[in-house]
C-alpha cells in the first residue's frame, strides 16, 4: 500500500535542480535529519505570486428524476476557495576571515558552522507548517493544527478525540501529500527550500564595536502550505502524554478510526460518502505518511510487539521504503517528528 517512491516532484528534487552551490546534498542532510516531512512533502511554485489561490468542490447536487412532458432543474457543484500565504525565515552566519590561513578548507567549514543554523531553520519550518497562524502572526503562514482545531467545524470530522482533558495532550497526524491533496509552495521567483546567499568578505563589527573582516552568507527559506481537500488530512488529537505511557489509552482503535477517515486511504473500498463524510477509496492515495512524537512512536511500538497488549497480533511492520526501513501501519510510514508537542491544548 505505500506509496512513498512515486513519480512525485518533492522538494529534494527541486532543491537539488535550483541550488547550484556544490553543497545541496549536505544542505538536504541537515534538513532531512530534523524535519520529518522533508522525507514526504511535495512542493509547487505558488500561482499567485507570495500566494496560492486554490478551488475546491464543496458540494454535490442531487439528480431529479425526469417525467415525459416536464423540465429538468439547472445543477451544479458547489465550489470555495481559500488563499494561502507564503513566508519566509533567514539566518546569518559570520566566520572570521582569519580562519582561510589556517582552514584548508574553510568552504566545508563554512558550512559546518552553519549546521546550527540550519538545524534550526528545519525545526522552525517543521513547527510552523504544524503550528504557526496567520491570524495572529500576520508576517507568518498558517500550518495544519489551526486548521484542525473544531470539533464542530466543516473540518471537525476529519479529527478523532482521544478524550485527553489535562494539560500534557498531542497528537497524531495521518497526511496525504500530493497536487490536490497537501503540499508546500513557494514564491514564484524564489527557490525552493533553503537559499544560501554568500556576501563574501564583509567588515563587521565585534561586541565593542571594533572592526574585523569576516565571511557572511544568508540562509532563507520561503514556504508556506496549501491544504487542498482537507478529507486528505486526519489528526487524532487529544492524546493524554501520561495515560499513554501507563497503557491506559487504547491508541490503536484511535488510529483505525484515522484510517478510515482518511479519503483514499483504503484503495480496496468502494464507498461513496459525501464531501463531509469521506472515509472511501474511489479516489487515487497521493504520498501518505503518519506523525508523531517519539513518545507516540514508543508506545505504538511497546503495544506492536505485544508488551502491551492481550492479544497475540502485531501492529506495526518494518517495510524497506527507498531503500531504508521505517516501521509502518497498513503499509505508510511513521515518522517521529519532535516539532509535535506535547502540550497542546484540548480541541474541543
Amino acid at each position: 500500500m505505500a506509496t512513498i517512491g512515486e513519480s512525485f516532484l518533492d522538494l529534494i528534487e527541486i532543491f537539488k535542480g535550483k541550488d547550484k552551490s556544490g553543497d545541496v546534498a549536505d544542505i538536504i542532510n541537515m534538513l532531512a535529519q530534523t524535519n520529518a516531512m522533508l522525507e514526504d512533502a511535495l512542493t509547487r511554485t505558488a500561482n499567485q505570486g507570495n500566494s496560492h489561490l486554490s478551488t475546491f468542490i464543496a458540494g454535490i447536487p442531487t439528480p431529479d428524476w425526469g417525467q415525459l412532458y416536464k423540465g429538468i432543474a439547472n445543477k451544479k457543484i458547489t465550489r470555495k476557495q481559500i488563499q494561502d500565504a507564503t513566508g519566509f525565515i533567514e539566518a546569518r552566519s559570520t566566520v572570521d576571515s582569519r580562519l582561510a590561513d589556517i582552514e584548508p578548507n574553510l568552504a566545508a567549514f563554512r558550512l559546518q558552522e552553519a549546521q546550527g543554523i540550519i538545524e534550526g531553520m528545519a525545526q522552525e519550518a517543521g513547527r510552523a507548517v504544524l503550528y504557526e497562524d496567520e491570524a495572529s502572526n500576520p508576517d507568518r503562514i498558517t500550518g495544519l493544527a489551526p486548521r484542525f482545531n473544531d470539533l464542530s467545524a466543516t473540518q471537525g470530522n476529519q479529527i478523532i478525540d482521544a478524550g485527553g482533558v489535562g494539560s500534557d495532550n498531542t497528537s497524531i497526524w495521518f497526511i496525504q501529500w500530493g497536487m490536490d491533496a497537501v503540499h508546500w509552495i513557494y514564491p514564484d521567483g524564489s527557490n525552493a527550500g533553503i537559499q544560501r546567499i554568500d556576501h563574501g568578505e564583509q567588515r563587521v563589527l565585534d561586541g565593542s564595536s571594533n572592526a574585523f573582516y569576516a565571511f557572511e552568507e544568508t540562509f532563507r527559506w520561503h514556504l508556506g502550505v496549501v491544504v487542498r481537500d482537507f478529507r486528505k488530512v486526519v489528526r487524532i488529537a487529544n492524546i493524554d502524554v501520561s495515560d499513554l505511557a501507563a497503557g491506559t489509552v487504547d491508541i490503536y482503535s484511535f488510529m483505525v478510526k484515522a484510517l478510515y477517515q482518511w479519503h483514499g486511504a483504503r484503495n480496496q473500498a468502494q464507498g461513496t460518502q459525501g464531501i463531509g463524510d469521506t472515509g472511501d477509496g474511489n479516489f487515487k492515495m497521493g504520498r501518505g505518511a503518519i506523525y508523531c512524537t517519539k513518545e507516540v512512536l514508543e508506545a505504538l511500538d511497546i503495544a506492536a510487539v505485544n508488551q502491551g497488549a492481550s492479544d497475540n497480533f502485531t501492529r506495526l511492520r518494518p517495510m524497506e521504503i527507498q531503500g531504508r526501513e521505517v516501521l509502518t501501519y497498513r503499509g505508510f510510514p511513521i515518522r517521529q517528528m519532535d516539532q509535535i508537542v506535547l502540550n497542546e491544548a484540548r480541541v474541543t
